[in-house]
């Protein structure tokens, strides 16, 4: 005989085998039993008193409703077991599992500001990356003024001569030397209003 767990061994239901010189059921009455009739009991007395039910539990015989039917139910309970559960543990587990959200995100419960639609993601705006001009070479760079820009590299400037005629839109294009020596001092490039600054690397 193989016992794959001492609690089938030691798990034994409690039962009730006679109260004082009455001798009950000879298999004996399990007192798990005994409460759930005694629930249903006190729920089929507070159901009567609804105006909805009274009617119902007054047309019955009262020994049909206050003992055959909570007997019965109770007596179906105690032999109900889900996945070795008796019945109260199984249904708090469903109410449980019912109860609980649909989708959760890192075992917590998904907000709803998260994406309405199953399965759409968070995806972060777009992010400006602006060089500081500390690489080892000039990174291609478009901006308008007002604002001034610091080359610290060897470079030449010249403008674009397509818009010299169009007043207040100047275009200026600055190209890196790389074979040109590093300059001791940066050189400061000051942008009017609306004028433009392109950078051009190797």
């Amino acid at each position: 005989m193989e016992i794959r767990s001492y609690r089938a061994v030691f798990d034994l239901e409690r039962r009730i085998y006679r109260i004082d010189r009455l001798r009950l059921n000879p298999a004996g009455v399990p007192v798990r039993g005994i409460v759930y009739f005694l629930a249903l009991l006190a729920t089929i007395v507070l159901c009567a008193r609804t105006p909805a039910l009274r009617a119902v539990a007054n047309a019955l015989p009262w020994y049909l409703v206050y003992i055959a039917l909570p007997g019965a139910s109770a007596a179906l309970l105690t032999v109900i077991a889900i996945d070795g559960r008796p019945a109260h543990l199984a249904a708090q587990a469903l109410l449980r599992h019912r109860a609980a959200p649909r989708r959760s995100v890192g075992l917590c419960a998904r907000r709803a500001t998260w994406g309405a639609k199953p399965g759409a993601g968070w995806r972060p705006p777009e992010i400006l990356l602006l060089p500081d001009g500390s690489d080892a070479r000039v990174r291609r760079l478009r901006y308008t003024g007002p604002g001034a820009a610091l080359v610290r590299v060897a470079h030449d400037r010249s403008q674009s001569p397509v818009l010299r005629l169009v007043p207040g839109r100047s275009r200026l294009i600055v190209r890196e030397l790389p074979n040109a020596p590093r300059p001791a001092a940066g050189q400061v490039i000051a942008l009017a209003a609306r004028a433009r600054l392109f950078t051009v690397s190797r």
